[in-house]
């Protein structure tokens, strides 16, 4: 079978996308550089990077760190602030023919109901990521997506506001005991599906120093060395909710990467820190992935979604 005649289209709820492979929110900003690279046109969507209601500075530097097979980032949620990121990024990117899934993020629950508000009147936004990996200042720093009670009430309220307009993704954290609890959770809150995983919590020690590396003293461990979380989380979420779209990400750097992903479960896939030692890694991965479906006889991608839950 040809490469080019296998569908790769895909769907998030109502959203429709001609390709699964997707930028990783917070690895490719609003998509400005990788533009220089190819066509934004020419991949499934760009999901920008953490937007929150007012501009933000992050966290201390330094912010990132090597590790074995991967990295850890504490960059802190900087940003311009949804006003002017409505004002200059969206348009940007809607001129460049991308699909655009925007990331919000809040220190609580309203805040994430304010976010909403202002993009449901922004026309050309495909879908929400609503990133609940963030600290609930009204509950003592308490991750919301670590608790199920936090999490719905974040998604709720951006249901609330969107109606059945835009789907909602809810992104959600490994760093719990039971994430297929706090899946179903969100779900029986009005998210329309999942974004699966965030990166994982780590921290490097500096031997010279003998203190924490990164400023901000943790950071998200991402790369290679979390996909297998990735594809635990994405295998039993699928098969706690069969029904329910999956975006699924962590370590992705090879098509096999990403088919391995969809064969959990996943509808489409983002790619994050592979972007940064291959700026063209997107691509890359999205012909690969087209290529290994032709070679294991699907004639769509939406035939290799879950497979390895029926083999």
């Amino acid at each position: 079978m040809s490469a080019h005649s296998v569908d790769i289209s895909t769907t998030l709820g109502n959203a429709w996308f001609p390709a699964p492979i997707f930028t990783a929110s917070g690895c490719a900003s609003s998509g400005k550089e990788l533009a220089q690279f190819f066509p934004l046109k020419d991949i499934g969507a760009v999901v920008t990077k953490s937007v929150m209601n007012k501009p933000r500075h992050g966290r201390p530097t330094p912010r990132m760190a090597e590790t074995p097979s991967g990295m850890l980032n504490s960059i802190g949620l900087q940003g311009p602030g949804i006003d002017a990121f409505l004002a200059n990024d969206v348009p940007w990117l809607l001129a460049q023919n991308a699909r655009v899934i925007v990331s919000i993020a809040g220190e609580t629950a309203d805040e994430y109901g304010v976010l909403a508000r202002k993009l449901r009147s922004t026309p050309g936004i495909s879908a929400i990521e609503v990133n609940i990996s963030c600290p609930n200042v009204e509950n003592r720093g308490l991750v919301f997506a670590t608790d199920r009670d936090t999490s719905c009430r974040v998604i709720d309220s951006v249901r609330k506001v969107i109606g059945g307009e835009i789907p909602i993704l809810a992104k959600l954290t490994p760093d719990v005991t039971n994430i297929v609890d706090v899946a179903k959770g969100v779900i029986d809150s009005g998210a329309d599906g999942l974004a699966l995983i965030n990166t994982v919590l780590g921290m490097v020690i500096n031997i010279d120093t003998m203190r924490p590396h990164l400023g901000g003293k943790t950071g998200g461990l991402s790369g290679p060395a979390i996909r297998p979380i990735a594809v635990r989380a994405i295998y039993q979420v699928r098969e706690a909710l069969p029904t329910v779209p999956i975006l699924g990400m962590g370590g992705v750097s090879s098509g096999r990467d990403a088919l391995e992903l969809i064969l959990a479960g996943a509808s489409g896939v983002s790619v994050g820190t592979a972007s940064f030692g291959n700026p063209t890694a997107v691509i890359s991965i999205q012909n690969e992935l087209r290529e290994l479906l032709a070679q294991r006889g699907f004639t769509s991608l939406k035939q290799a979604i879950g497979y390895a839950h029926r083999v």
